[in-house]
């Protein structure tokens, strides 16, 4: 087995990791955690959870695009939070961008920080790539 390493070019740039490895033959992609962050390392949503979710969401969109997966490829989805309590917040911010209130597998994990200060949330997805 081998592996295919993704960055998208939309995406921030990826100091020391690779947003998106393909297990080969292609069969499962794993995506980095995605945050809100623009291509040039700003926050996108400021102090709202709301719309950082909604960025990290668009985020994750972007390298889906990239491995021509759709939402509903996605099998499993970790979210790491500064706010694990407001689950309402990120669920509304979530179904608004993948259009959709079916959700797989997941878990939300509460942190004290992230690498970047200010951002709220960072989220991951185990994806199953199309035949």
């Amino acid at each position: 087995m081998s592996r295919k390493l993704i960055n998208p070019p939309s995406l921030h740039p990826a100091p020391g990791f690779s947003h998106i490895t393909v297990a080969e033959p292609g069969t499962i992609a794993y995506f980095a955690g995605q945050v809100a962050l623009a291509p040039d390392f700003s926050i996108i949503g400021g102090d709202d959870l709301g719309e950082q979710t909604k960025a990290a969401m668009r985020n994750i969109g972007v390298a889906l695009e990239a491995v021509n997966a759709t939402w509903d490829d996605v099998v499993r989805r970790t979210i790491y939070t500064l706010h694990p309590t407001e689950y309402e917040v990120m669920t509304a911010a979530i179904e608004e961008i993948q259009g959709s209130k079916d959700h797989p597998a997941q878990t939300i994990i509460g942190v004290t920080g992230l690498a970047v200060p200010g951002l709220l949330i960072e989220i991951e997805v185990t994806v199953r790539l199309p035949a």
